[in-house]
């Protein structure tokens, strides 16, 4: 597999940035995690945050060039804040309240914890400040109980994307075989409808039988360890749903060294790296769910917001499958 080499090297920066599990400080957000901010010429315009999990991961700088896009075209100050990675949740809420003392007019949020945001969201609303939600929806019961107002949602329906992914690659099982399903942070909403989803189309094959389901927090490296010992068990998995691109490239990664071919893997997110992955054979399907779109859709709701404008409570994104014939 003359690609995984090339995908191995392509992904060095997100394995050395994902490799730290462990919670990190408020105090050690880092210079990258921030980027120069749009400054409009319009006196008096929107001040606008853009709060994300992470840019390493080239699915949120993709989202990053969407809300960019829309900042430029509404003429909009705008500004994007990221924790240093996925579960910073102490680092997020703090960037939220750097936010409210900044006293921004609308904050654009990717949660990294759907319940522990509510109560400093529910501060930046009674300051005046716009909330939008989008990608990972917060957890409504939380919101409620902090007696927040509705936030608008932009996302994907993930469960049916999850299941069209799996479903294509499971179509193409026609042996008894084995399934994996690689999850991502349990505690997120898009982790548990991926899972619901992948699981649903499994199922529906009755030659296939679910031998393992385990978390790989959407890392790159930690999908390489659940591959190795997931495989270890289970020699005979013949097909593996990935939650996103970053995990599907670790198990890729670790099928590759151990040489095991013939195992169709199902990823999510459409990164270049699954692109170049379903080229070369070696991935099935993956799921494009436009990424900008919710990006820049996300910005311009908080722009109605400000306007004074009606807003839809949920907003669907179309999602996409991604597979060997749509990239010809």
């Amino acid at each position: 597999m003359h690609v995984m080499r090339l995908l191995a090297a392509a992904m060095l920066p997100f394995l050395s940035a994902c490799g730290d599990s462990s919670v990190q400080s408020v105090k050690s957000v880092v210079p990258d995690a921030t980027t120069a901010p749009i400054q409009s010429k319009r006196p008096n315009a929107p001040r606008v945050a853009l709060i994300m999990k992470s840019l390493t991961n080239p699915f949120f700088m993709e989202m990053e060039k969407g809300a960019q896009k829309a900042g430029r075209e509404a003429g909009i100050e705008l500004q994007v804040k990221a924790t240093t990675q996925e579960t910073a949740i102490e680092q997020q809420i703090q960037l939220v309240e750097d936010q409210i003392k900044r006293k921004v007019d609308a904050i654009v949020i990717i949660p990294d914890h759907p319940q522990r945001l509510a109560p400093v969201l529910k501060r930046a609303q009674d300051a005046g400040i716009a909330l939008v939600n989008i990608d990972d929806r917060l957890n409504p019961q939380a919101l409620a109980d902090s007696g927040i107002r509705t936030i608008p949602f932009i996302s994907v329906d993930n469960e049916n994307a999850a299941y069209r992914s799996a479903k294509f690659a499971a179509d193409q099982i026609d042996q008894p075989g084995e399934a994996a399903i690689i999850e991502g942070v349990r505690s997120t909403e898009n982790a548990a409808r991926r899972k619901n989803g992948a699981e649903r189309a499994f199922k529906e094959n009755g030659k296939l039988r679910i031998v393992a389901m385990e978390s790989a927090h959407w890392k790159v490296d930690e999908g390489y360890d659940v591959a190795k010992r997931v495989f270890t068990a289970h020699p005979k998995i013949s097909v593996v749903f990935c939650a996103n691109d970053l995990m599907a490239i670790g198990v890729m990664k670790y099928l590759s060294e151990s040489r095991k071919t013939g195992v169709r893997v199902a990823g999510f997110d459409a990164l270049e790296e699954a692109k170049t992955a379903i080229r070369a054979g070696d991935m099935t399907v993956t799921v494009d769910q436009q990424a900008a779109q919710q990006g820049y859709q996300g910005v311009m709701t908080a722009l109605k917001l400000l306007r004074g404008e009606t807003v839809a409570a949920d907003v669907l994104v179309e999602a996409r499958l991604v597979t060997g014939d749509s990239l010809k």
